[in-house]
């Protein structure tokens, strides 16, 4: 008789899982390891949520301005205690909401922000100096941060005083997401001016959050998700250190964003382990001196790739477990999606549900009482090595390539999230990984719920408004500030932030700030497909 085949066991990583785990499996348990201190893998505080729980920032935006805004006070209203702020996608491509590119995407996918008056409403009776916001924007980052300064002056709101965070990853747009504008090393000038500029003029703004979520949600398993990520920060550090900024002048306003899908421990561990390496490379890489030089913020999102068209309470559930991981992982901020944005974007009772998940997971579970509850799990320890071992590995091999920018370049990164994606859909298709509900489990007589739906007059007021603001305006103070604008911008060693701030003050519109550097600088083109 035929021996029966083992059947083996693999984290979505492809880390092997044993039957069951002892010491001999752990090399370096971290019994020894404080919370608060060097390598950070059991937390960054020594108190971490018994001390202040994790900011609760439920990503928003759609529509008009007017919309967001009451969308934000809603949030603000049962709870939430940061905003986040999505846009369209005109808006994080460099155009105005009345280009006839834009026409069918004006508030679609976010909030349609062209000028100072859609951001002036938007942020209508916030004080900016009450709340931290977060903007989900890359190529256009640097106009929508100096909007949000002007915001906050008309307050009587200093930039001193401004907390929040831009997301600013161009590189990862390259990679993953594709709502790049300018090419890569022009791109990089733009943002070493923000983070130059934020470090002396606005203090308390992290003007970068260097993503891994997008690369995870586009098919990248948790190890790529934290090497391709560390790879892409090390090119960020390297830029900022060549334009003589020192290391810890800069580094304690980085910040990090995470997905955290349903491989729960696995998860867990990545977080853990990602502030091991994150610390490694900055104290031993680029010889920080300061503990918040090594400190590793991150903000994540549960994923929306793991939300599904069918049976859409079921991602109520999924949501909670990769809350929980994210949790108990030790992130700094955390956004819920919503049960129902694998079909729309979410209603508000959706967005109340999310953001009652954190909550109840805050106030109800337990699991904010101790810090790293599962530490000396031994499966636990052992998957954030084996991660660790797995990332550094894929960093060895990017730093032979030449840096991110050169992964980039050659196709490396998008290649690597390409296979594994193929791999991914593949399990699905077989039956090899079940979804619940999709290839299981499904229910014929699913009911679709009531979906949020954008209004399409939205777009016509929008484009009327904006029309109106370029009429108003003093088109010889336009002219003047464009003008100023492309000189300054061929020359390499002229920070723009503050010429862009001159140029939003005097009604200068996003679109055509982004058309001068489209001039200057040239539109990305990639030189390879797949």
């Amino acid at each position: 008789m035929a021996k029966q085949e083992i059947k083996k066991f693999k984290t979505d990583s492809g880390i092997p899982v044993k039957r069951i785990f002892s010491s001999k499996d752990v090399s370096n348990i971290t019994d020894n390891e404080e919370a608060g201190k060097y390598p950070y893998t059991r937390g960054l505080y020594p108190e971490m949520y018994r001390e202040r729980v994790w900011t609760m920032r439920q990503y928003s935006g759609f529509g008009s301005a007017e919309e967001t805004n009451n969308r934000f006070r809603f949030l603000l209203e049962h709870g939430q205690t940061g905003l986040s702020l999505a846009f369209d996608l005109p808006t994080q491509t460099g155009r105005d909401s009345d280009n006839p590119y834009s026409q069918g995407e004006v508030g679609r996918t976010g909030v349609a922000i062209s000028s100072i008056d859609n951001m002036m409403t938007c942020f209508q009776n916030i004080p900016l100096d009450k709340v931290s916001t977060s903007m989900t924007i890359n190529s256009t980052a640097s106009t929508l941060l100096s909007l949000y300064i002007v915001v906050a002056e008309s307050q009587g709101v200093s930039s001193n005083n401004l907390r929040g965070t831009t997301q600013n990853d161009i590189l990862k747009e390259y990679i993953a997401r594709n709502t790049y504008i300018y090419p890569p090393r022009e791109s990089m000038r733009i943002i070493g001016d923000m983070i130059q500029f934020c470090s002396k003029h606005v203090p308390q703004w992290y003007p970068i959050s260097i993503s891994g979520y997008h690369m995870r949600e586009a098919g990248s398993n948790a190890i790529q998700e934290l090497a391709f990520t560390f790879a892409n920060a090390i090119e960020y550090i390297n830029t900022c250190v060549s334009r003589g900024l020192k290391v810890d002048e800069f580094a304690p306003r980085l910040s990090f964003f995470f997905c955290c899908t349903m491989e729960l421990f696995e998860e867990v561990a990545k977080f853990r382990a990602a502030r091991r390496i994150y610390a490694k490379i900055m104290k031993e890489r680029f010889g920080a001196k300061s503990d918040k030089s090594t400190h590793l913020r991150f903000h994540v999102q549960t994923s929306g790739e793991s939300l599904t068209a069918q049976q859409v309470d079921n991602n109520v559930v999924r949501v909670t477990l990769e809350a929980l991981s994210a949790v108990l992982g030790g992130c700094q901020s955390l956004h819920t999606n919503s049960r129902d944005e694998a079909l729309a974007l979410p209603t508000e009772e959706s967005v109340k549900v999310a953001l009652r998940t954190q909550q109840i997971i805050a106030n109800e579970t337990g699991v904010t009482k101790t810090v790293d509850p599962l530490s000396g799990s031994y499966y636990l320890e052992y998957l954030t090595s084996e991660i660790e071992e797995g990332v550094e590995k894929y960093l060895k091999n990017i730093e032979k390539i030449g840096g991110s920018l050169a992964a980039i370049e050659t196709g490396f990164f998008q290649e690597e999230i390409r296979r594994n994606a193929y791999q991914l859909k593949k399990e699905v298709d077989y039956n090899d990984r079940i979804i619940v509900g999709v290839n299981k489990f499904q229910d014929q007589n699913d009911v679709e719920p009531k979906l949020n739906t954008i209004d399409p007059e939205i777009e016509i007021r929008q484009v009327k408004k904006l029309k109106e603001f370029k009429k108003s305006r003093d088109q010889a103070k336009v002219n003047s500030e464009l003008s100023k604008l492309e000189r300054f911008a061929e020359k390499e060693d002229e920070n723009l932030m503050p010429h862009i701030i001159s140029a939003v003050k005097a009604h200068v519109t996003l679109g055509e700030i982004s058309d001068v550097f489209v001039d200057i600088f040239g539109r990305y083109e990639p030189k390879f497909s797949f």
